[in-house]
């Protein structure tokens, strides 16, 4: 009995080390399974996760023959606790996680902060300095009248710009460089312009688009066809005419002259700066000396109030045709003083009196077969649909009726919007002017004639390349401008 006792006991002994080891081993397994070790969204740092070192090794795990007895037996309270492994609470928790609630929804996510001046959240901020008063202002302020209604109707008709209303601010040199100087500043320095749009006369502009250049502001549509805008554009890749150059346009009219006027002797009238200058050369490198001979050049200053005396002294150096490089002002003069003359010369003028206005400055029988050029359709060409438009939005939007020169305002207006749309992804300064280089690549406006197109690169920055005669005419004792001949490409 004693011996079946013993083993008995020793049975028994064996019985519980078995399965002490077995729930041992099957605790050891549970915590080495992956269902155990924290997931990538809770995992701790590595310091966190227990090392090889804190696993029990096999010698640590009790041998049969050390087999402890049941009151050797690892209790429960010695064997690890669900404490001592990570618990839920310890883990971060989804609070502690961003949850969607926290992260930005694209409502409350900041549009990009504008980098450049003259953006703001409803607002592209553009500038000009216009001649606005005096003589100057009044033979120019169709330009300016037609970009300011265009731009009011595209904000109002269009919803504006990018999500943004065009904000256009033209400030009154009063056609004087000083003058021009401080309303740039102005412009630039307390209205934080975007860009500055169809800057007026060759004389003011000279005294800011070095500034412009410098500071990377862009200085589109240049109201002024001075040869030097386009002359270097990589020295001043800011800068870029609308208007046909000046020298371009005295060349066309020299071979003009020559190939339909040979053997008459030729006047010039030339105001005494870039702009009369460029005209002079051009017109002289595209007359044909065998043909024709320059009897008197004749200069004046802007500043001028009578041009009579210089008028004379062509007439009697004998010329038969007179070419004047002259603006509305002066130009009106000329025609005046000739008709009272009673001096038949046929007189060219530059293209920048080629509006219906002249008729108001100098009387329509004086004016009659005066010649100039010009690249657009003409304002009464109502029965065109694009004129007719133009109409319109004078008439909704302008405060000065339509004419030749609101319709150079329009196409100035519809450039900006037609880049400016471009630029919506990168509302930038730099972002413009490389929309600018790129886009306009045989660009037609439906306002200019057909043919007449404008491309721009990095270095090509010359505006509209191609025109045509235009002649003043009398209908019904009214002054009218009207086309002849074909289309003049510069090239």
């Amino acid at each position: 009995m004693w011996k079946l006792g013993k083993f008995s006991l020793i049975f028994l002994a064996l019985a519980a080390a078995l399965l002490v080891l077995a729930v041992a081993c099957e605790d050891e397994g549970e915590e080495g399974t992956p269902t155990g070790t924290p997931t990538a969204a809770v995992t701790g740092t590595p310091a966190e996760t227990p090392t090889p070192a804190e696993t029990p090794t096999p010698a640590e795990t009790p041998t049969p023959a050390e087999t402890p007895t049941p009151a050797e037996t690892p209790t429960p309270a010695e064997t690890p606790t669900p404490a001592e492994t990570p618990t839920p609470a310890e883990t971060p928790t989804p609070a502690e996680t961003p949850t969607p609630a926290e992260t930005p929804t694209p409502a409350e996510t900041p549009t990009a902060v504008p980098t450049d001046p003259g953006i703001t959240d409803d607002k592209i901020i553009l500038g000009s300095h216009f001649a606005k008063s005096g003589t100057y202002g009044a033979a120019f302020a169709p330009v300016l009248a037609g970009m300011e209604a265009y731009f009011k109707y595209v904000n109002a008709e269009e919803d504006g710009v990018c999500g943004r209303e065009i904000d256009f601010r033209a400030e009154d040199d009063n056609y004087d460089p000083a003058r021009a100087v401080e309303v740039v500043r102005k412009l630039v320095e307390q209205d934080e312009v975007f860009a500055i749009i169809g800057g007026l006369g060759t004389a003011a502009h000279s005294a800011v688009w070095e500034r412009l250049n410098e500071e990377g502001i862009p200085d589109l549509w240049i109201m002024t066809g001075a040869h030097k805008w386009a002359a270097d554009p990589e020295a001043h890749p800011w800068s870029v005419a609308i208007l046909p150059d000046y020298y371009v346009a005295g060349n066309i009219t020299g071979k003009y002259i020559s190939e339909s006027m040979p053997g008459k002797k030729v006047g010039v009238l030339y105001q005494n700066d870039d702009f009369g200058k460029d005209h002079l050369d051009g017109l002289k490198d595209g007359l044909d000396p065998d043909k024709n001979e320059v009897v008197s050049e004749q200069s004046f200053e802007a500043t001028a109030v009578d041009i009579r005396s210089q008028v004379n002294n062509m007439k009697n150096a004998g010329a038969e045709i007179v070419f004047g490089a002259c603006i509305p002002g002066h130009c009106s003069q000329l025609a005046k003083a000739a008709d009272q003359m009673g001096w038949d010369a046929q007189i060219f003028m530059s293209y920048v009196n080629s509006d219906a206005a002249m008729f108001q400055y100098c009387p329509a029988a004086a004016m009659e077969g005066v010649i100039t050029l010009q690249a657009n359709k003409m304002y009464d060409w109502t029965d065109d649909p694009a004129i007719a438009e133009h109409h319109r939005i004078m008439s909704e939007y302008g405060d000065l009726p339509p004419g030749n020169f609101t319709v150079v305002g329009q196409v100035a207006g519809e450039l900006t919007v037609v880049a400016l749309r471009a630029t919506c992804d990168n509302l930038t300064r730099q972002g413009l002017m490389d929309v600018v280089h790129t886009i306009f690549k045989d660009y037609q406006s439906e306002l200019s004639l057909p043919g007449v197109t404008l491309t721009l690169s990095p270095t090509d920055h010359l505006g509209f390349e191609a025109m045509r005669m235009l002649r003043a005419t009398l209908v019904d004792g009214k002054g009218k401008w009207e086309y002849f001949g074909d289309l003049i490409s510069f090239e």
